[in-house]
């Protein structure tokens, strides 16, 4: 008997170790490409505790430097399985065969989705390609302590007193976009002229009083005092200042009363995924409303996207839905883009 028992324990402590780098080593990998603050660590956690699989999450700063990223090797796009880009650049991925088609039949939470919505989704209403996301805008934010006294438009970062202070975000559409609204024009405008009026008061009235533009150490920098009105997502600053009260209510977050561009951010599946059926899970978990109101109360965020998560969402927002009526939703300008690149880059960017 005693020989039985030692042979069983014997057994047992071989075979544990096997187990336990089963267990580990079999877990399901999910591989995410998606914007810096975008999906609370909350989220990943519970997705990968119920689905028993490991999320690799990396994080671009903008849809230029995503699509070329994606775009150098055939290698790399096949190195992530979901991607997060913008309205604009959707239709391009689209059009060069970089997504694959999604099976609505695996995310039945589809239904959650606000159907006004995806009347404003043209480059992909029925969702064949695309999950939206996000819908929402950049603005800028002030710390009031600071700067005690401003006006609620982008005419901010022409005030030389704050010269040194003032950041605006590396993206071409997001800079260009103010500066063409605050002179009455469409951020999607494609007329030469207005896009040299717009270059002009980027270069001559707002790069003179910046620090630099920057879209990945912005909110860092805010936290830590070293800015004090940032051109910003709300959600990247406000994960940077959460554990300091004060900050929090010397902040203020306000899209500018000329408008500006807005966004739709949407979920998609490259062609080369390497887990097709777990990005579909994915999806249809983002999108259970109690996981989607989640996500919008850890970064202050109203649910635009997920209609029952309206019901469900319990804090605070830095704006509201309806204060997205007076931005307009950024555009693919098609050959027309390089417009826009010929001056952020040639003109805007240089000597940065």
């Amino acid at each position: 008997m005693r020989r039985k028992i030692t042979y069983l324990v014997l057994l047992a402590v071989l075979i544990m170790p096997a187990v336990v780098s089963c267990s580990f080593f079999g877990k399901q990998k999910l591989y995410i490409y998606n914007w810096t603050y975008y999906t609370p660590d909350s989220l990943i956690e519970k997705f990968e505790e119920e689905f028993n699989a490991r999320i690799i999450y990396d994080e671009f700063a903008s849809n230029e430097d995503m699509f070329a990223k994606l775009k150098s090797s055939k290698s790399k796009r096949g190195s992530y399985d979901i991607v997060f880009p913008s309205k604009d650049f959707v239709p391009i991925m689209i059009r060069q065969d970089m997504l694959e088609r999604i099976d609505k039949s695996k995310i039945p939470n589809l239904k959650n989705i606000d159907p006004d919505l995806l009347k404003k989704a043209n480059y992909d209403p029925n969702m064949e390609y695309s999950v939206p996301y996000y819908y929402g805008a950049g603005g800028i934010v002030v710390n009031t302590a600071r700067v005690p006294e401003y006006e609620e438009s982008w005419s901010i970062f022409s005030r030389q007193d704050l010269r040194g202070r003032m950041t605006m975000l590396d993206d071409m559409r997001e800079v260009f976009g103010g500066a063409l609204v605050s002179l009455g024009y469409s951020v999607n405008t494609t007329d030469p002229e207005r896009i040299t009026a717009a270059m002009d008061i980027i270069n001559n009235l707002w790069k003179p009083n910046l620090v630099k533009f920057d879209a990945e150490a912005f909110a860092k920098g805010y936290a830590n005092g070293d800015f004090w009105v940032v051109h910003a997502f709300p959600e990247a600053v406000y994960e940077e200042i959460i554990d300091n009260p004060q900050m929090v209510k010397d902040t203020v977050f306000f899209i500018p009363r000329e408008g500006g561009p807005s966004y739709i951010d949407s979920m998609c599946i490259l062609k080369e995924a390497r887990n097709i059926e777990l990005a579909h899970q994915f999806i249809n978990f983002i999108h259970r409303p109690e996981i989607y109101a989640e996500f919008v109360d850890t970064f202050g965020l109203p649910a635009t996207v997920n209609v029952p998560a309206r019901q469900l969402k319990t804090g605070d927002s830095f704006y509201m839905a309806e204060d997205l009526l007076k931005t307009e939703l950024v555009e693919d300008l098609g050959v027309a883009l390089d417009l826009y690149n010929e001056a952020w880059f040639n003109s805007i960017r240089v000597g940065e």
